[in-house]
């Protein structure tokens, strides 16, 4: 990253781009009219996706999932379950989700109504603005989530974290890593004890009820829009531990409590080589100020998730691994393309290890308990 658009991709966009031709193609056939290319925007983001309005005046997001060889797009059906599952809901409920107008099979392609002056949880977080409050309406809508009717839905185990990676990473998937990426796995291989607790994450999941989940859970699926909180992206829907998705969420927010110093340092310095000046007590020092922004927000979370669900004992400590988990995820993500690992991005996963390790301290620490504060002598 060299620059703050390439530290915050949410932000890039592109206007005037042709839509594929499928895309019109389904639009119409769906009775919307069609883009037209002056008025087409492509944001960043990992799916090809097109946004506007049509030439029937409605306004509409389109993206495509990636093709994963299957001859049915998992992504599609899992998607289709949630609207399946969340049409159960009652108007008002915390959990909302842009409308989804239709979808294509072939072209893996989904419809959605367009979500006016939207901005990104990812944006709002970095810039201070994901607020307690939305926080813990955050975690009523997980928790609604939660909450949802099982029946129908895939249980199949989901992949990571990977325990056979932690072996050794099968050549097809080093050929398409970065040679950062390659180390961010390296330190973690190289680390018995992160590999033992991985393990026993995975075992202490075997025996949990498994319940519907978001499973892909990050900052950028939370959009604001007037005043509300959307949950978006439902192609990872399915059964699984609920903790998953609990870690998500509190994992994302020690993710950006580092990952806000390199930003930070970026919009400051305008320097790509921002991040690699800070000394290991920069680092420190920078993070513990930004953990005591977080932790609160992390409570309101956990406040709103236990107003709306009652989790099971053992789930605080089962988020906080999955938290752990999620920082060295972070790590290997954000490593795509460079050619070194950033301090920052490191730091941030050696939060994530102290996490991983040390759970009910952790859960103590950041509030993720079965008791309130004041309850505690």
């Amino acid at each position: 990253m060299n620059s703050i658009d390439e530290a915050r991709p949410w932000q890039r966009s592109v206007t005037g781009i042709a839509p594929a031709p499928e895309v019109n193609r389904l639009l119409r056939q769906l009775g919307l009219g069609t883009f037209d290319r002056a008025g087409t925007i492509a944001f960043g983001g990992r799916n090809d996706n097109w946004a506007g309005t049509t030439t029937g005046g409605t306004k509409v997001f389109v993206k495509r999932l990636p093709d994963t060889g299957e001859a049915e797009s998992s992504g599609i059906a899992r998607s289709l379950a949630f609207e399946r599952a969340a049409a159960a809901l009652v108007p008002g409920a915390p959990l909302a989700s842009p409308q989804l107008l239709g979808h294509d099979e072939g072209s893996r392609l989904l419809v959605f109504s367009l979500l006016s002056n939207a901005q990104p949880g990812i944006e709002l977080s970095l810039a201070g603005r994901l607020s307690t409050e939305l926080c813990y309406r955050a975690g009523e809508a997980i928790a609604t989530v939660h909450g949802l009717d099982p029946a129908g839905l895939d249980s199949v185990p989901l992949f990571f974290p990977p325990l056979s990676w932690l072996d050794g990473i099968p050549w097809d998937i080093v050929q398409q890593n970065s040679s950062a990426q390659l180390a961010a796995w390296q330190i973690l291989q190289d680390d018995d004890e992160s590999v033992r607790a991985l393990h026993e994450l995975r075992s202490l999941e075997e025996v949990v009820e498994f319940t519907p989940v978001h499973g892909d859970l990050r900052f950028d699926q939370f959009i604001i829009s007037g005043d509300r909180l959307y949950l978006c992206d439902w192609e990872s829907f399915q059964l699984a531990d609920p903790a998953r998705d609990v870690g998500a969420f509190i994992g994302e927010w020690l993710y950006y409590a580092t990952y806000a110093i390199f930003v930070h340092s970026v919009s400051r310095e305008g320097s790509r080589f921002s991040g690699f000046g800070f000394t290991h007590h920069d680092i420190i020092s920078l993070g513990q100020e930004n953990l005591r922004d977080v932790i609160p927000r992390i409570e309101a979370f956990w406040a709103g998730y236990r107003a709306k669900r009652t989790p099971d004992p053992c789930l605080p400590e089962r988020a906080m691994r999955f938290a752990g988990w999620h920082l060295y995820d972070r790590l290997i993500a954000s490593a795509e393309s460079q050619i070194q690992l950033n301090p920052v991005a490191k730091a941030a996963a050696g939060i994530g290890r102290g996490v991983l390790l040390n759970p009910e301290g952790a859960a103590e620490l950041l509030g993720v308990v079965q008791h309130d504060r004041k309850e505690q002598v």
